[in-house]
């Protein structure tokens, strides 16, 4: 909404008062109207409809609470400013807990209405974005079908084409990716557009997590007295997952011996219980995902390449949120919705503009997972109802401040002219002006240490 665009009624008995509001608000490109008491106001409002509604207090016919009143039962959406004399405070304060957005006491400052009509239009048109990012990420079926992977972009676009295109095949698939890029939501999301397996069991193992022993145990099971405390006989994961997909996250931490038998698993569907010489046959696909470069490890003899080519049927790489910068505002709406859920005392409506910002200026090497927990910070944190810069760590403000400050530079070097004269002028004090002291200090001879305090006005 813009100036032009916001519709503002001002309804005020005093003529000088109303005339003077109307030309202000006209000169600055807003769409004003005047009402002389509450009822030609209410009559107005239901005749054209109204944005923002700016009435005094004490009218005839209708004062300005009962006009709040009946405006909020009516048109909930029209905000109002109420006109209030000195003696009228308390009662202001109480009609803002009616529902008033602000007021102002006379006399009226021309810029005090301004900045009250400004905080007005950009908080509506906050609002507004996020009614539509709401309503995006709700009647498309984009985040359903692919398991909550949010993006616009088209890098996801490109990951969600090839999620559809190879779910119904039977194709072993590698996700790889830097951490936090959501290969396991990708692996959930293959799963559940696989019309054989998605009514089957989805089974996920965290491969880095589990030493060797209790790994091979809990992926292929075991039979009672296995080893010390193998009671009885248990199910490992590839039964457990069988008829449908068995997803290795950090594939690349497998032993040599882990990886034989998942090979044979990969080429026959024939794996073995722990202590046990009986064979069973299981069907699973297996998803495997690693944020390592195995092609690396092959070299060093770490991987077994024909496992390998046997894992990398089918690659999806997920794009870090560095290269995607397009999508921050989506996840973050994403976020907040999802946290305010969980949170029954806080209802966040969004990110104010120099927030998202800083979000969007930020490199994220925690990806995705980190943009999630830096919101799920914010919505703790803030007291209000829109997450501002204060919600967000310092982390994300100094480098956005770094960015800011080499934005504003031509050059490396006069980038770096402000640090370099704050250490000197350290150096010196802490050397109580000594300067070969502070020479020594900083490693430099005596003359580069003069020519820069000259350089830099330090004397």
């Amino acid at each position: 909404m813009n100036n032009n665009g916001c519709r503002i009624l001002i309804a005020d008995d005093e003529p000088l008062i109303r005339k003077s509001l109307y030309e202000i608000l006209r000169a600055d490109g807003y769409c004003a109207s005047m009402a002389c008491d509450g009822e030609e106001a209410l009559d107005k409002i239901e005749e054209k409809g109204f944005d923002i509604v700016i009435t005094d207090m004490k009218m005839p016919k209708l004062g300005g609470m009962e006009l709040l009143k009946k405006i909020k039962s009516k048109k909930p959406n029209i905000e109002v400013i109420l006109i209030t004399g000195y003696g009228n405070i308390e009662n202001a304060v109480e009609a803002m807990k009616v529902g008033a957005f602000d007021y102002v006491t006379k006399p009226i400052v021309d810029s005090e209405i301004k900045i009250i009509i400004k905080k007005i239009i950009e908080r509506n048109q906050l609002l507004q974005e996020n009614y539509d990012l709401r309503k995006k990420l709700s009647s498309t079926s984009q985040k359903d079908r692919f398991h909550n992977l949010i993006g616009a972009d088209s890098a996801m676009q490109k990951i969600y084409t090839m999620i559809e295109a190879i779910a119904n095949s039977r194709a072993t698939v590698l996700l790889t990716g830097v951490s936090g890029t959501g290969k396991r939501l990708a692996a959930q999301a293959i799963h559940a557009n696989d019309s054989m397996r998605k009514n089957n069991p989805f089974v996920e193992v965290s491969c880095g997590a589990l030493p060797e022993t209790l790994l091979e145990s809990e992926l292929f099971g075991h039979v009672k007295g296995a080893f010390t405390g193998a009671i009885k006989d248990r199910k490992g994961r590839f039964e457990l997952a069988d008829g449908g997909t068995i997803f290795l996250d950090e594939i690349d931490t497998f032993s040599p011996a882990l990886q034989v038998k998942l090979l044979r698993v990969l080429q026959d569907g024939d794996m073995e219980r722990v202590g046990d010489t009986k064979t069973l046959k299981v069907n699973v696909r297996i998803i495997a995902a690693t944020n390592q470069g195995l092609e690396k490890l092959i070299k060093e003899n770490k991987f077994r390449e024909d496992l390998y080519y046997r894992l990398n049927v089918i690659s999806i790489n997920m794009p870090d949120l560095k290269s995607r910068k397009g999508d921050i505002k989506l996840l973050a709406e994403h976020f907040i919705h999802k946290h305010n859920k969980e949170s029954s005392d806080k209802k966040i409506t969004g990110l104010t503009k120099e927030a998202l910002n800083i979000l969007e200026k930020y490199d994220w090497p925690g990806n995705v997972r980190e943009l999630e927990n830096t919101i799920e910070r914010a919505i703790v944190l803030t007291t209000g109802h829109v997450i501002d810069k204060d919600g967000l760590p310092d982390s994300l403000h100094k480098s956005y401040a770094l960015n800011a400050g080499f934005a504003k530079s031509d050059t490396l070097k006069n980038f770096l002219r402000e640090p370099e004269k704050d250490i000197i002028s350290k150096t010196l004090k802490d050397t109580k002006g000594n300067k070969k002291k502070a020479a020594e200090k900083l490693g430099i001879n005596r003359t580069t240490l003069y020519n820069k305090i000259k350089k830099y006005g330090l004397n």
